[in-house]
């Protein structure tokens, strides 16, 4: 059972600190946010933060692990049918994206958020978002190679580099239209790059 801090467990108190992070690391950025702004809104001590995160940067890779966690989800139940042809399974995952892009409060992609704070390839913040992009250009890349696309690898790259001006635009222009322009290019690579007995 765990102990009592600020009204609640400590697994709430670390849920609250997680989740007031954040929203706040993702709406306004992470080097503009100091730990006793969070700590603040958080409404736990120091002391607590420092019992369940050793410092920031362990606090900003579970932001990150977090957000990891919910693509993952998102992309799992995204596959679940059974009996959507591969083709489909691509534009299901792709729809996931667009959900994202249209979703009020979106600030772009997290990850590419984050490297562009953390720029240097050997911080472990860096680390965690390129852990997390291998991870989705090797399952999209197999979900494509399902669907016939030829030769994977290279449209895989395609494939995120679509998402990737996607997440940008959607926070610049019309979230409407670059949804439209995204899943346009993806029906685009399905066509001219796959094989269209399992489209």
């Amino acid at each position: 059972m765990s102990t009592s801090t600020e009204g609640g467990s400590t697994s709430e108190a670390r849920a609250r600190l997680l989740d007031t992070a954040t929203r706040i690391f993702y709406a306004e950025g992470i080097h503009s946010v100091g730990v006793d702004r969070i700590i603040a809104e958080a409404k736990v001590t120091r002391a607590t933060l420092y019992r369940h995160f050793k410092g920031k940067e362990e606090l900003i890779l579970a932001y990150l692990q977090q957000a990891d966690h919910g693509i993952r989800a998102q992309v799992a139940a995204a596959l679940a049918p059974q009996d959507q042809s591969p083709a489909d399974a691509v534009r299901a995952v792709s729809r996931t994206i667009t959900d994202g892009i249209q979703y009020e409060g979106f600030r772009g992609c997290a990850f590419l958020n984050a490297a562009a704070e953390y720029p240097d390839p050997g911080h472990p913040v860096h680390q965690a978002v390129l852990a997390h992009r291998q991870w989705f250009q090797e399952t999209t890349t197999e979900l494509l190679a399902r669907a016939g696309c030829r030769p994977a690898d290279a449209v895989g790259r395609h494939f995120v580099m679509l998402r990737d001006g996607a997440m940008a635009a959607g926070c610049l222009s019309d979230a409407s239209l670059v949804s439209e322009t995204f899943l346009a290019g993806v029906e685009g690579l399905l066509r001219t790059t796959g094989d269209p007995d399992r489209a």
